[in-house]
């Protein structure tokens, strides 16, 4: 499941009676990844949830393109993205290994499981309930979570919280790794990702 690149245009974004932002608009191409800028407040994650389709958009058109196929409908954009929000959606009795085998199944993944913690540095953590797990820890399951479901285009909200230095230089390899695989990153941030990085920034 690959993707050639997202298109938005002349978006605008209305939240409880408010307008958001409007007229904001990006193009991000396989390999890129695009960073959100800008004060709280500014639309960085409304954004986000209506490029997965969780939030329609007041006005403007979000655009993914396949090889000959464009797919403008939010619920079919879902197919393809990876999602990382301030939610670590890992329910506190099951372990992180339970956790990625249920989230690969979900996914129809084939990747080891074991192996993407090895690789988020959950090895020893790796059969303790999730309930035991601190912040920066299911920040890293999260992470191995979004590598094993292998969707071309993530979409992540603040990935680089509650992780120290290891833990923002983990995330940094995995977005790289995303994107120099051919896939898409956006997210919302309000550090440097510390890779190269298209720049958005919402007033």
């Amino acid at each position: 499941m690959t993707l050639r690149s997202i298109l938005a245009e002349n978006l605008s974004c209305i939240r409880g009676g408010r307008l958001v932002f409007r007229d904001v608009g990006f193009r991000v191409e396989a390999g890129q990844a695009l960073s959100l800028e800008g004060p709280n407040g500014a639309g960085k994650s409304s954004l986000l949830r209506m490029i997965a389709g969780f939030l329609a958009p007041a006005a403007g058109s979000i655009l993914l393109k396949r090889d000959e196929t464009e797919i403008f409908d939010g619920e079919e954009r879902g197919n393809f993205i990876g999602w990382l929000g301030h939610h670590d959606a890992a329910k506190p009795q099951l372990s992180p290994r339970e956790t990625l085998r249920f989230f690969a199944e979900l996914y129809g993944a084939t990747g080891d499981v074991d192996a993407a913690l090895d690789e988020a540095g959950l090895r020893r953590a790796r059969d303790l309930p999730c309930q035991y797990l601190s912040a920066g820890q299911k920040k890293r399951l999260s992470l191995a979570r979004l590598k094993l479901g292998n969707r071309p285009l993530w979409l992540l909200d603040e990935p680089l919280a509650a992780l120290d230095i290891a833990g923002k230089t983990l995330a940094a390899q995995f977005i790289r790794s995303h994107c120099a695989s051919g896939g898409i990153a956006i997210a919302a941030t309000h550090e440097a990702l510390g890779i190269d990085s298209v720049r958005l920034a919402l007033a």
